[in-house]
């Protein structure tokens, strides 16, 4: 694992157009209001598992299980899903069709929100998503279109069938001239959080945040600074082929990060969200990137404690597992407390 801290926290990077990014939502009644009337609404469980703390010399680990959210399998349940509803609720969803490019779960959120309040889903997917994320989102009634080598590739072909076809584009991503919808969809991921303040009984010491675009972990972060102030070091984790957001750290501006197709699907994304990239840098104390066998040991260490997930989903774990040489860095000792985020089940 590798580490670099954030040399913009507490102000945040300032780059050409980032005056017009708005910083993560920290509206989180707007978003549990909305997705407490929905039937499907559950919360998940905090757990602790005292077992890994000991190994990793900690305190305390708590571990946010997102692994069945909505029946969905991931936290990307609350994003997508959570627009569609606010574009229901304002009679706007019935007989639109959203469209997307996904690494998995995200297109998931958007189908079954689409299924939900009578809208139409098409998503592209690129070649290397798994074609059971394929066979998923066509039994949520959703069309698939396979576009590209990447997920970058892929976004473009759907912002290309958003102009062409008319249709509503719905990124969990960010550029410029577009943060209107990746903004709200960002908002339905502090439903996870305001659980998390409800279900633990300290505040963690250290935070580790896996990152796609960044849109969770914009999120997340922002609304922990919010209610635990400074204390609490934010550890923002990626695929060392994918460094999306660590890479524009290091360059004091939004850059395309290059590297090879990563294991960790749902984590291999070569371009931040501008949302979560000016967020993250006001917010996030360090950035780790983590090699495939790292990522790999992480959804190992999940399978070993009963909790089956991908390397994608226990990256937040991977990086805490491999912090050995790094601790004095992360300020890691015996009385610390740590909290994971379990994004996502097994494939």
């Amino acid at each position: 694992m590798k580490l670099a801290t954030n040399p913009y926290r507490g102000t945040g990077v300032s780059f050409p157009g980032s005056e017009d990014v708005p910083f993560p939502s920290i509206d989180s009644a707007a978003s549990t209001g909305l997705v407490a009337r929905c039937p499907r609404a559950a919360e998940t469980p905090l757990l602790q598992n005292a077992d890994l703390a000991t190994r990793f010399g900690i305190a305390r680990l708590d571990l946010k299980d997102e692994r069945d959210r909505m029946g969905l399998g991931s936290f990307k349940a609350l994003g997508a899903a959570y627009v569609i509803a606010r574009d229901a609720e304002a009679g706007k969803a019935k007989g639109r069709t959203y469209v997307t490019a996904s690494a998995g779960n995200h297109g998931l959120s958007v189908a079954a929100g689409a299924q939900a309040f009578g809208a139409r889903a098409v998503i592209y997917l690129s070649e290397q998503v798994p074609q059971a994320f394929a066979d998923r989102l066509t039994g949520l009634g959703a069309e698939v279109v396979r576009a590209g080598e990447t997920y970058e590739a892929s976004m473009e072909a759907a912002a290309e069938a958003a102009t062409s076809q008319g249709y509503t584009l719905l990124s969990d991503s960010s550029w410029p001239g577009y943060t209107g919808p990746p903004f709200v969809l960002m908002e339905g991921y502090l439903i996870l959080m305001e659980e998390v303040f409800t279900q633990i009984d300290a505040p963690p010491t250290h935070i580790f945040l896996q990152a796609g675009v960044g849109g969770l972990a914009g999120a997340a972060a922002a609304l922990a600074r919010v209610r635990w102030g400074d204390d609490p070091r934010i550890v923002v984790v990626e695929p060392e082929w994918a460094p999306a957001l660590a890479a524009s750290i290091k360059a004091g501006a939004p850059v395309t990060a290059n590297g090879p197709v990563s294991a960790m699907g749902r984590l291999d994304c070569k371009e931040p969200s501008l949302i979560a990239l000016k967020g993250l840098s006001r917010d996030a104390d360090l950035f780790a990137t983590i090699s495939e066998e790292e990522g790999q040991a992480g959804a190992d260490l999940c399978a070993e404690a009963g909790l089956p997930s991908t390397p994608s989903g226990a990256a937040g774990l991977a990086a805490l597992a491999a912090s050995g040489p790094l601790r004095e860095a992360l300020s890691l000792d015996a009385s610390s407390r740590a909290l994971v985020i379990l994004s996502e089940g097994p494939e």
